[in-house]
Order: structure tokens, then C-alpha cells, then sequence
């Protein structure tokens, strides 16, 4: 069951690194958004922060699939990295902001743009460790 670790990866990954990111670029006036927003989502009313956090999971499968063939090399890192600042960027970007009603691309905000491409990219080195990481705890778990 990989791909629950890999879920569970991408969740954590999101309230770890992709908020705690953002919490830190908040707190020092170079976003104005703040991070863990608790503010009810549309359409079951789930707080915003864990609604990321479940497609961060949901990422976090279709990351462990990308990377599962590169886990002995630095390359594991450079995709980590790459995947998780462009896709989930762009489907955020190109997907669902014009699903939510805003321009795409946020109207083609630089400050945005950087800031997906950013936080996301903390997604992606935060759930490739995680990734390692719970694949040794499985591994040591495992019989001779």
C-alpha cells in the first residue's frame, strides 16, 4: 500500500512545507496571504488548509509514481523539484482559477506566479523526503 504513504506524503508535505513556506514569505511581508486559512471551502465546507492538503495528497500519488524509478539518485531530487513547481502550478494557475471565477493566471500576476512556482516547489522537495523517509520506516518494518 505505497501509494497511501505517498498520499500521506503529499498531505503532510502541504501543512509542512507548502504552508510553513508561505507562513514564513507571510510573516515577512512578501505575501498577502496568509497560511493554515481555516475559511470553509464550497461544497462540503472543509477548511481551506485541508482541502489543499487533500490534493497535495492526491499530488503526492502522482508524484511517487514519476519518481519511484529514480529513488537512488540526485536526479530523485531534480524532479522532486521541477514536478512539484510546474504541474500542480499549472493546473492551479490554468485550471482552477478560471474554474473559480478568476483570470488565469491570476491575471498574469508575476508575484503569484512566483509564489506557486515557489510554494509548490517546497511541496515537491517536502514530499520526496517524506517519501524517503516513510520507505525507510516501511523497509525497517519489513521481515529478513
Amino acid at each position: 500500500m505505497r501509494w497511501v504513504s505517498a498520499f500521506l506524503a503529499g498531505f503532510l508535505s502541504t501543512l509542512i512545507f507548502h504552508q510553513g513556506l508561505l507562513a514564513l514569505l507571510h510573516l515577512a511581508g512578501a505575501s498577502p496571504r496568509p497560511a493554515y486559512v481555516m475559511t470553509p471551502t464550497p461544497p462540503l465546507g472543509v477548511p481551506q488548509v485541508l482541502s489543499l492538503a487533500f490534493w497535495g495528497g492526491v499530488w503526492g500519488i502522482a508524484l511517487w509514481l514519476a519518481l519511484r524509478s529514480m529513488e537512488a539518485s540526485w536526479i530523485y531530487w531534480v524532479s522532486a523539484l521541477v514536478f512539484g513547481a510546474l504541474l500542480p502550478s499549472i493546473v492551479a494557475l490554468f485550471v482552477v482559477l478560471p474554474l473559480k471565477g478568476q483570470p488565469v493566471a491570476g491575471g498574469w500576476n508575476p508575484s503569484l506566479i512566483v509564489g506557486a512556482l515557489l510554494l509548490n516547489g517546497a511541496w515537491g522537495i517536502g514530499t520526496a523526503l517524506l517519501l524517503r523517509a516513510f520507505g525507510r520506516f516501511v523497509h525497517a518494518g519489513a521481515g529478513p
